[in-house]
């Protein structure tokens, strides 16, 4: 008799599955022998031992395997005569209530794959991002160039401003204890960076080489040091030297150092310009895309697997700790990361990568080969050999999978482009690079 499929709530599935106790055994029994014409045991030559003996060494294992099998090929054709996607690994349960006599049988539990209908097209706002790059926006970018490069020269009297060099010593306490980590020596750090606590540079800013001062400091409840996290500190600092930043001149030396061989200012103001419009036409991209991803969520109407969503989350919560151990923070594998945190965002992915997986099929709108290549040449500009990026994503799968996803995901936002309300919106450059 075909198993029967039942609907539990939602995506959520059960099946029961009998198993013949007699082919159970028969495939036991043949494997047994299979394995006893070479089996070496001692005492015996191979192939020569009991097959009492081996059912005894060997016999629990085969029967787990064979019964995993037995199992699986039935829940298998249950599956597929019922055409049914699965999501996840089911669960599987052992029956025994009901079960004839000679028989085994088991309580499959899991979900399928939603029937994603992809919504009215025409029916979504959507914003379209454009960004213009003026010379001044050049102009600041080389000079950000500058300040990168600059040098520092020390100046007596000179009263700590944004951009300079600050070096001093500082000794910090909570509760009238050190802590680890409190105190340095000859410490520099550039003003206005963020390196340090606001609540630290503003104490600092304004002061002198030779001079000295005790402030409060409240470290957020957040921060990276367990041990003071949320605390109120104190800390002294002396002021051992003041340096103003000195930038190298917009000149052929500086333009070498940036890699334009001959020296040329003007070739290396195109090339900055080239540069800064490739970045904000990627980033004008991505807010679009973003506005069309957000209309496309929220036209949504199909509930996710739950199996889905926890890998998402773990995948998620993985990437957060590798991200704090690049960054240096101590303890990042056993930090406290509440998958919870995580649950909306993987929620909205899941959903959305199903929406997007049907559009992609529906229009046909996987990414083709001319597609693939020219992004990545696009990607490879910004590299000082870039028909070597090239020849790297073209002979590597899984980079060039990468690249694939990227692709498809564009024209799925073309297409949906074309389909929907579209309002442009012109952005300023500083707003949209972040530095307003």
């Amino acid at each position: 008799m075909q198993p029967v499929v039942e609907v539990l709530s939602g995506l959520e599935r059960r099946v029961d599955l009998v198993v013949p106790l007699a082919d159970v055994e028969k495939q036991v029994q043949a494997q047994i022998r299979r394995v006893a014409r070479t089996a070496k045991v001692q005492g015996f030559r191979p192939g020569k031992a009991p097959l009492a003996m081996i059912e005894r060494s060997h016999g629990p294992g085969i029967r787990y395997d064979v019964i995993n099998g037995a199992v699986g090929r039935v829940l298998g054709k249950a599956i597929e005569d019922a055409k049914l996607k699965v999501a996840g690994t089911p669960t599987l349960e052992p029956k025994t209530e009901g079960v004839e006599e000679g028989n085994m049988a088991f309580s499959a539990t899991f979900e399928v794959y939603p029937d994603v209908t992809v919504p009215d097209l025409s029916a979504l706002k959507i914003t379209r991002v454009h960004t213009d790059v003026s010379d001044d926006n050049v102009t600041r970018t080389i000079d950000i160039l500058r300040k990168q490069r600059a040098t520092y020269e020390a100046r007596d009297g000179r009263a700590a401003q944004d951009g300079d060099r600050v070096t001093l010593d500082f000794a910090g306490t909570v509760g009238g204890a050190a802590f680890e980590g409190g105190k340095g020596e000859k410490f520099p750090f550039v003003l206005g960076q963020g390196r340090m606590l606001p609540e630290f540079e503003t104490a600092v800013r304004g002061m002198k080489a030779g001079e000295s001062k005790t402030f409060p400091l409240q470290f957020p409840a957040n921060y990276h040091a367990a041990e003071v996290a949320g605390k109120q500190a104190e800390f002294a600092v002396t002021v051992t030297e003041v340096a103003e930043a000195v930038l190298p001149a917009v000149d052929a030396e500086f333009a070498k150092a940036l890699g334009q061989a001959a020296g040329d200012v003007d070739k290396l103001r195109a090339d900055v310009r080239a540069n800064v419009e490739r970045e904000v036409k990627a980033r004008a991209q991505a807010r679009t895309k973003g506005s069309v991803m957000d209309a496309l969520f929220g036209a949504c109407s199909f509930d996710v697997p739950k199996a889905l969503v926890k890998g998402e989350t773990e995948s998620r919560v993985a990437a957060a700790r590798e991200d704090l151990k690049q960054r240096g923070v101590p303890h990042a594998d056993t930090i406290p990361m509440p998958e919870e945190a995580f649950q909306t965002e993987s929620e909205r992915r899941v959903k959305l990568g199903l929406l997007v997986s049907e559009l992609a099929s529906s229009a046909d709108l996987k990414a083709k080969p001319e597609q693939v290549r020219s992004r990545i040449e696009e990607f490879a500009k910004s590299y000082e050999q870039p028909a070597q990026v090239v020849a790297y994503y073209l002979s590597d799968r899984e980079r060039r999978a990468e690249i694939e996803a990227i692709v498809l995901e564009d024209n799925v936002v073309d297409y949906v482009l074309s389909k929907a309300q579209v309002g442009d919106e012109q952005v300023a450059f500083d707003e949209l690079m972040g530095t307003a």
